[in-house]
C-alpha cells in the first residue's frame, strides 16, 4: 500500500474550497454581487432583522467586514438599516424588495456552483462527500484543535 503524503488532505480541501468560492464568485459576479456578500443575504433570507454581530457570528467573520459589506449592499439597493426599538446604538439589517428579489438569483449561483462542482459522482458519493465534510466542520469547529494536534502528534 501506497504511503499517503502528509498534509496532501488538506491541500486538496483548501484547494477544491477556494476552487468552487473562485468558480462562485464568477456567477454572483453576473448579479452585481461579490465574494462574501451572498452569504450575508442568503443569512437575513433565513432570519431577516439580524444585527451586524449576529451575522458576523453566524457566518464565522470579523464585525468590522460585515459592517464594511452591510454598507456595500445598502449602497446597491439590497440591505437597509433600522435602528432598534430598545437601544437605539443597535442597528438591524434587513433586506430591501430588491435584495428579496435576487435571492433565487443567488440560490441558483449556488446550485448551478454545486452541480459543477459534484459532477461524476453519483448520489451515494455525493451522500458520503456531505457526511465526510460534516464530520470535518464538526472536527474544526469543536474548539478541541490543541487536544486533537497532540493526539496527531503522538501517532507520529
Amino acid at each position: 500500500m501506497a504511503k499517503t503524503n502528509k498534509g496532501a488532505t488538506m491541500s486538496r480541501l483548501h484547494s477544491a474550497a477556494r476552487l468552487s468560492r473562485t468558480a462562485l464568485a464568477a456567477r454572483l459576479l453576473t448579479h452585481g454581487f461579490y465574494a462574501g456578500q451572498d452569504q450575508i443575504m442568503l443569512a437575513l433570507s433565513q432570519d431577516d432583522g439580524q444585527t451586524p454581530g449576529q451575522l458576523a457570528a453566524r457566518l464565522g467573520v470579523r464585525p468590522p467586514t460585515i459592517t464594511k459589506t452591510i454598507n456595500r449592499l445598502q449602497a446597491q439597493g439590497f440591505l437597509d438599516k433600522q435602528a432598534s426599538s430598545q437601544d437605539a446604538r443597535q442597528a438591524h439589517i434587513f433586506l430591501t424588495e430588491p435584495g428579496r428579489e435576487t435571492i433565487k438569483a443567488i440560490e441558483k449561483s449556488v446550485r448551478k456552483t454545486e452541480k459543477l462542482a459534484l459532477k461524476g459522482l453519483d448520489k451515494k458519493e455525493q451522500k458520503v462527500l456531505s457526511k465526510l465534510l460534516a464530520r470535518i466542520e464538526a472536527n474544526l469547529g469543536n474548539g478541541d484543535l490543541i487536544e486533537l494536534e497532540d493526539e496527531a502528534d503522538a501517532d507520529e
